[in-house]
């Protein structure tokens, strides 16, 4: 607006908008002193940018306080700035058992201070093969970490077809070079529970396994029974539970049902050992007198039963936040090793033995 020919402030709203204009990838390269595909590429990775304009273009950026567009950038750079989290679990175990809670955090600390966001793919058994492998590798993330694997759900082989970058939490049955994993001692864990019991003097000792179909479950399996052996003891008195506590509790009233001379159980979850706690008080079976108990885990709750439970560390939180490491310096091209990372087990005594 102008009055006799000279121009009047503009009103504060209309002020205020200009503030607040959105700065464009064309002020930025005109600020910096290069050419706009000069910024852009400065901007989306410094490919065949000179030091001197990468500075200036930085520089521009802060002053500016310039936000790239996200969906142009990722036309140019083919990259999404997401990996996902995939957990080939039925929905009702993933929110109801803590381990995948530390899985979460464990993961989201490893990309803080990235740009990079997390997607959670809770992917049903029935659909892993179809919806779940369409979404990983249809370009909708740069990546991925897989947890609670199961033998037959052709992740890790469609996923290293692919070419997709991946870390899985927990050794993969399908075994090769091009898998990269982390994991704890699962079977010298269970070695390292048994023998816990064997030295304070149980002979009759049960388990309650794991799945067979994932590693976590055979592995302790498998370390159990290696210390009865040692131990010249006996090692029929097995029974299935699945990790969660209600199938705890039915592969508890089987094994008592079927050996009920044991003094003492390895279980291979903790929520399982708290599903065998229940039994064992409500079949007058006292702990640790009558039964000496061991879980694996150490989840929150191996504090708070009763008694308190004895039980082997699973570092969920440190594993999570490893392959989440190990996944980023894929995704900037850094070399990574195809040796598995993994964690010894600890043992950590409570009443409950």
């Amino acid at each position: 607006m102008t009055t006799n020919g000279r121009q009047t402030d503009k009103p504060a709203s209309v002020r205020s908008s200009a503030r607040m204009a959105v700065p464009t990838l064309e002020q930025v390269a005109a600020r910096a002193g290069v050419s706009r595909s000069t910024a852009s590429r400065a901007i989306n990775g410094g490919l065949r940018v000179s030091p001197e304009a990468q500075a200036s273009v930085d520089a521009a950026v802060d002053e500016l306080e310039f936000t790239p567009n996200r969906a142009a950038r990722s036309l140019v750079t083919r990259r999404t700035n997401s990996v996902a989290l995939v957990v080939p679990e039925p929905d009702e175990l993933v929110l109801s058992d803590p381990f995948f809670a530390d899985t979460i955090n464990g993961l989201n600390s490893a990309l803080r201070d990235t740009e990079i966001g997390l997607v959670l793919v809770m992917a049903r058994p029935a659909e892993i093969a179809t919806r779940t492998l369409r979404y990983l590798l249809g370009g909708h993330v740069d990546g991925a970490v897989v947890v609670s694997h199961h033998q037959y759900d052709v992740l890790a082989h469609e996923l290293r077809r692919a070419a997709v970058p991946a870390v899985f939490v927990g050794r993969p049955f399908e075994s090769g070079h091009h898998i990269r994993y982390v994991d704890v001692d699962n079977t010298g864990g269970g070695r390292m529970a048994t023998e816990h019991l064997v030295r304070i003097g149980r002979r009759r000792i049960g388990t309650i396994a794991g799945p067979q179909d994932m590693s976590p479950g055979f592995d302790r399996l498998t370390g159990w029974s290696a210390a009865l052996a040692e131990a010249g003891l006996a090692n029929g008195a097995v029974a299935y539970g699945d990790f969660t506590t209600r199938g705890g509790a039915r592969a508890a009233e089987q094994l008592l049902a079927e050996h009920p001379e044991v003094d003492a159980l390895f279980v291979a979850s903790d929520l399982m050992a708290v599903g065998a706690l229940g039994v064992l008080a409500r079949t007058g079976r006292r702990v640790p007198n009558d039964v000496a108990l061991v879980g694996y885990d150490n989840m929150a709750l191996a504090t708070s039963t009763s008694p308190p439970l004895t039980t082997i560390i699973n570092p969920a939180i440190a594993l999570a936040r490893t392959a989440g490491k190990m996944l980023l310096d894929l995704l900037a091209g850094k070399p990574v090793g195809p040796e598995p990372v993994i964690f010894a087990p600890e043992l950590v005594i409570r009443l409950s033995t």
